[in-house]
């Protein structure tokens, strides 16, 4: 059969199970057999030779052996997931899915980490579309072909990459039908996987295995550690190129801001690793502003949460608030200074052996404090911390794991994360605040509208703790300071 009759499906005798879907309206009604042929030869050799393994190999090595040692006898399935429809035919650009990625080092939409029971562990197999067909025209004709979306790697150089045999994806799904044996698969990513196991899997028996993948995550080794620090290290530059144009911010928006950090993302990084909060003014007591697209006012306060995300996933999650103009009003600075201390002595109770939980407790205290001496709640203060009674202007928790998500380990017991003990290894933000909201009347006039957040990246060590961005600079005075000099 010929490429032609693949792409017209009306030809009765011969019709492909699955043809080459065409678009709609575009102007080639079909191929003449003698294009199809030109197409399929005249090609160079493109494969790659002496490809060394990526970075993480011997330790994606490492995470799966741990992850066998946890479900002896069982066959584990960690899909990547596929592309997401944006808008008719168009896709989101495509993140495979901190599982997949954790787990082999491979970043590529539609691939499936599987490890097979053995009598003494499992075999791991990485299946993967294999390069496009040039025989059936695949390659050209279908938009996810490689001439359309670019090369991708063969079975044999993935196997160099990964450490990992490599096999057809497309083959995949009929071999789980078949497959007999206790099942685990984490949901969520590929529907067709899903699919092909749904008489052999379990809703609690898949959560085992998505709370073990995120609670394996809470310890990072060197190479995340140096990956977080990279991202931070990128997101420090960002943020003086932000510094550096808020003139021309003020002349335009908040967006001016988002893209000028987000060019530093793409340049130095993958993405950023989450959406960027430039919220200039009032806007800085919405946690999550991202709309970005309000006015920036000399006078006012800028809140920039970003963080830049490493080719491998990693990503920094960095909070300042600065003052547009480059000096704070009194006001501004006192809210400011008070968020500060918070801040300190949350980061002085990130410790080896303390509680997860005292870091907020610390700066929760301060800024209970803070509001009782302002005369904005009556005290004393334990009972503004028993009550909660703070929380209406600090809102949120002080801090959060993280890694290859913002939020990493979010499927972790409620006992080993919140409830949980630090360990040296452990990567956390801390990020106090205090937000009077616009409209709020149980505050004076001069407080409506300032929000106020420090957030740093800090590395749980043997003998306490390291702040991974204090490349930044975090007292007032130190941020009119770098400010000036950035602007000189």
């Amino acid at each position: 059969m010929t490429v032609a009759d693949e792409l017209n499906p009306e030809t009765p005798e011969a019709e492909p199970e699955e043809p080459i879907k065409k678009r709609k309206n575009g102007l080639y009604p079909g191929v003449s057999d003698e294009l199809a042929e030109s197409m399929k030869s005249g090609w160079a050799d493109t494969e790659l030779h002496d490809l060394r393994p990526v970075e993480q190999a011997g330790h994606t090595a490492r995470r799966r052996a741990a992850l066998s040692a946890r479900f002896p006898g069982e066959r584990l399935v960690i899909p990547a997931g596929n592309l997401k429809t944006r808008s008719n035919d168009t896709e989101y650009p495509f993140r495979a899915s901190v599982e997949y990625a954790y787990l082999t080092g491979s970043l590529t939409e539609d691939g499936v980490l599987v490890l097979e029971p053995t009598a003494d562990g499992h075999k791991a197999t990485i299946y993967l579309l294999p390069r496009s067909d040039r025989e059936n025209g695949e390659f050209w004709l279908s938009g996810q072909g490689e001439l359309w979306v670019g090369r991708r790697h063969s079975l044999t150089e993935s196997e160099a990459l990964y450490g990992i045999p490599a096999s057809d994806v497309r083959e995949l799904p009929e071999a789980l039908r078949e497959a007999t044996g206790p099942v685990r698969v984490v949901r969520g990513y590929d529907a067709g996987i899903e699919a092909a196991l749904t008489d052999k899997v379990t809703a609690e028996r898949d959560e085992e295995l998505r709370v073990f993948l995120s609670e394996a995550r809470l310890v990072k080794d060197e190479f995340e550690i140096a990956e977080l620090q990279k991202a931070v290290d990128s997101t420090v530059r960002g943020f003086e190129d932000v510094v550096k144009v808020l003139d021309k911010a003020e002349a335009t928006s908040e967006r001016y801001i988002e893209g000028t950090f987000f060019l530093r993302a793409r340049v130095e990084g993958n993405d950023v690793g989450y959406g960027s909060i430039c919220a200039a003014g009032p806007h800085a007591t919405t946690l999550h502003w991202v709309r970005n697209d309000g006015p920036v006012r000399s006078g006012d306060l800028l809140l920039l949460d970003a963080g830049v995300e490493t080719h491998t996933l990693y990503t920094a999650d960095v909070t300042r608030t600065l003052p547009v103009n480059g000096r704070f009003s009194e006001i501004q600075k006192q809210v400011y200074d008070a968020v500060y201390e918070a801040q300190e002595a949350g980061i002085a109770a990130v410790q080896p052996g303390g509680k997860y939980r005292d870091f907020h407790d610390a700066a929760q205290r301060v800024l209970a404090e803070k509001i009782v001496e302002w005369g904005l709640v009556e005290g004393p203060v334990e009972r503004v911390l028993e009550l909660g009674l703070q929380r209406r202007w600090t809102l949120h928790g002080t801090g959060h794991m993280l890694g290859m998500d913002v939020h990493d380990c979010a499927a972790a017991r409620t006992e080993t994360y919140v409830e949980g003990t630090l360990e040296p290894g452990m990567v956390l933000t801390v990020e106090p605040g205090l937000y009077f909201q616009a409209d709020d009347l149980t505050v004076p006039e001069e407080y409506r509208g300032i929000g106020v957040r420090i957030e740093d990246d800090i590395l749980v060590t043997e003998n306490g703790n390291r702040n991974l961005s204090d490349g930044l600079p975090r007292t007032s005075a130190e941020v009119e300071s770098w400010m000036a000099s950035l602007k000189s």
